[in-house]
């Protein structure tokens, strides 16, 4: 099957993003130099409709970015839900919470900056949904870290998983891509989660906490 042609199809046949999103896009392409790291239109929409779909009260985002993906995920909000997101740059941080302060979530959306492997021990939430997308050779730690706090029946989202298709070969190179090679397995071989890849975008492991 054609990638590009199947890619093309899952644009122009899921649902448009919102305006404030598409200025997040739009802004993110211009302005940012690693713009590849925005989660995007179709993967937007999908994090979006998995959120409604469970009404999650409190949600932890590893990795914020300019903050496409923590609005898209707050559209499944319970009225009296937060989500946190982490961010480790500050300039980076700076831009996402500029398009929060302009988003009808701004009140349920808590932008922490720094190091996430410090921060999450300090949030005393239990989790619904945790969505990491952050340094890949931080993902199980941060896989460890949250999996305590995540309810019975919680979902952890992992993002990237393909790693541009460099993490499936059998002898990956580069730092990243030998990481998500390894997290993938680690995630693989557990028994206490249920999990499915989705071979959206750079891939996406949904993980259940049994």
């Amino acid at each position: 099957m054609d990638y590009e042609l199947l890619t093309q199809f899952s644009d122009q046949y899921t649902s448009k993003e919102g305006p404030l999103l598409a200025k997040i896009n739009d802004f993110t392409h211009q302005h940012h130099a690693e713009p590849h790291m925005l989660s995007g239109h179709v993967q937007g929409q999908l994090l979006k409709m998995f959120s409604q779909m469970i009404r999650p009260r409190r949600i932890l985002e590893i990795g914020t970015f300019t903050g496409y993906s923590a609005l898209c995920l707050a559209e499944g909000l319970t009225d009296d839900g937060m989500l946190h997101t982490i961010e480790f740059r500050e300039e980076t941080a700076a831009i996402a919470q500029e398009f929060f302060n302009r988003s009808v979530y701004k009140n349920q959306v808590k932008l922490h900056t720094g190091n996430a492997a410090e921060i999450i021990p300090q949030l005393n939430e239990t989790w619904d949904l945790v969505f990491i997308d952050a340094d890949k050779v931080g993902y199980i730690n941060y896989f460890e870290l949250v999996l305590p706090q995540v309810r019975k029946n919680g979902f952890i989202l992992a993002d990237n998983i393909f790693f541009h298709g460099e993490a499936l070969k059998e002898n990956a190179k580069g730092k990243s891509a030998k990481a998500v090679k390894t997290f993938n397995d680690f995630i693989n071989q557990r028994t206490d989660i249920e999990k499915v890849v989705l071979t959206v975008r750079d891939g996406l492991y949904l993980i259940r906490k049994i």
